[in-house]
């Protein structure tokens, strides 16, 4: 976890510091999308405070419906961290620009990497808790279990087709608010079949990815859980 908000604040100093050293303007929507791939973390950590104040103050059940209502929550805002990987397009540089093409590598490289962890540590708390409510217990067996990784990979593939409409549609998460809209507009999009291909080849490719990204970092963690 402290290497993780290390990674955070590294890849926004970088994004800060780029304006300061080089004298251009600060990038804003690099800066709204960092803060955009920190929100599901803490909307996570909020769910799982206010389930539990729940489940003392109240019932089981009103507990459990916080929990599920914060969990869809979670899962909506869930790709705005894995995004960041679309940004290493370098798409924010002018021809003219100042800044070292090496700097804004290792600023992109940096900002895309933050929102991937941000997104293990997501899925890797909800797998957590996922364990524990149908094992009893999260230990190497529970975490690697078939209903386990069934969760991991459906979740990693809803990221994937998140980032999707994101990028190519330009939806955000809370175009869920107009559920006529959003339908008629993913609508419009999908109805060439050249596009349903690319959709599909999109969401394997980054689904294969994120979770190779996954297995790599809480791979050595529920190994490391189950030998303590």
């Amino acid at each position: 976890m402290l290497y993780a908000l290390g990674l955070n604040a590294y890849a926004l100093l970088l994004i800060l510091l780029r304006s300061r050293i080089y004298r251009v303007p600060v990038y804003r929507p690099m800066v709204w999308n960092f803060f955009l791939s920190v929100l599901p973390l803490g909307v996570l950590l909020g769910v799982i405070v206010a389930t539990g104040l729940v489940d003392l103050a109240t019932t089981r059940g009103a507990a459990i419906v916080v929990g599920a209502a914060g969990l869809l929550i979670w899962i909506l805002l869930l790709p705005n961290s894995s995004y960041l990987i679309t940004e290493l397009n370098l798409d924010h540089r002018r021809p003219d620009d100042p800044v070292p093409l090496w700097y804004d590598i290792v600023t992109v490289l940096s900002f895309a990497m933050s929102g991937v962890v941000n997104m293990v540590l997501g899925i890797l708390i909800v797998q957590m808790g996922f364990v524990i409510v149908f094992f009893g217990d999260t230990d190497n067996a529970a975490m690697h279990s078939t209903l386990s990784r069934v969760l991991v990979t459906v979740i990693i593939l809803a990221v994937s087709i998140g980032i999707y409409l994101g990028r190519y549609l330009r939806l955000n998460s809370w175009d869920v608010r107009s559920p006529a809209q959003l339908w008629a507009k993913v609508r419009e999009h999908f109805q060439p079949r050249a596009v349903r291909g690319r959709f599909a080849f999109f969401c394997v490719t980054h689904t294969v990815f994120l979770g190779l990204m996954y297995g790599l970092i809480v791979g050595p963690l529920v190994d490391m859980m189950a030998s303590s």
